[in-house]
């Protein structure tokens, strides 16, 4: 057999496994795909994510170095959520003026937080922006739609550099560098959601971390769906503008 054919063989024999990997992990695609669709606005097709999902997949199969400490069905599973979520990202779902109104909540926000030494209370954002609560739910409800993952934050190194928390999958290869810059990431975060009341942190818990379902989350605090909807989407711009500040006080601390 010459070298030509050889190769060829295991080209082909490389491809084989594959594509047995790639229908070994299909039900996760569609197991992922379902979960962040039940969180989507109606009007985004099941099939674009599912589509998404396989793309993602492909290129963790092609991708994948065994020798890592990540086992493959996890390596997948961050490549498929993040395929999917950079489709939804390309998508434009706000109007200016929508998004218009999503900058002046967030800067109330940081406003009132910054007055009050605290995180301000519904009622205190809604008289901020001389409007009524049932106003500041429903524009916060309809902004929560384009809001696709609450765990984007600055970069410690780079404030103009997001750092999506979906890819925190730690690895053989990473430096003391490298896993500073992880736990940098998660202590920014764990300090914002600590100023958030203790509803809006159970909220934002088992939304990002357990992946329930708005319904779920519901059931599970014994509230109506609606009530979870509002809480979720106004704890997200109060998220923002402590990550904000945070990296404001950081940015203007004094060296002792």
């Amino acid at each position: 057999m010459t070298q030509a054919e050889i190769a060829y063989r295991e080209t082909l024999e490389e491809t084989q496994e594959q594509e047995q990997l790639i229908l070994k992990e299909l039900p996760q695609v569609y197991y992922i795909a379902r979960r962040i669709y039940d969180r989507l606005p109606q009007h985004v097709p099941f099939e674009d994510l599912v589509h998404a999902g396989v793309i993602g997949l492909i290129e963790a199969i092609r991708s994948y170095d065994s020798k890592k400490s990540v086992p493959l069905r996890a390596f997948a599973k961050f490549r498929i959520r993040g395929a999917i979520l950079d489709s939804l990202r390309e998508l434009d779902w706000g109007s200016r003026p929508l998004r218009r109104q999503g900058r002046r909540i967030e800067e109330a926000i940081a406003t009132l937080s910054t007055k009050l030494g605290r995180q301000p209370e519904e009622e205190e954002i809604a008289a901020q922006l001389d409007i009524t609560i049932a106003e500041l739910h429903e524009t916060a409800v309809r902004l929560d739609g384009l809001v696709l993952i609450g765990q984007e934050v600055n970069s410690g190194y780079d404030r103009s550099e997001k750092q999506d928390l979906i890819e925190t999958a730690p690895s053989r290869e990473e430096g003391p560098d490298d896993l500073c810059f992880r736990q940098e990431i998660r202590d920014q975060l764990a300090q914002a959601i600590e100023t958030l009341s203790e509803k809006e942190q159970m909220v934002i818990s088992l939304y990002y971390k357990e992946e329930l379902t708005m319904k779920e989350i519901a059931a599970v605090l014994q509230l109506a769906e609606s009530r979870v909807s509002q809480i979720h989407a106004l704890a997200i711009p109060k998220l923002r503008a402590a990550l904000r500040k945070g990296a404001f006080d950081e940015k203007n601390a004094q060296p002792i």
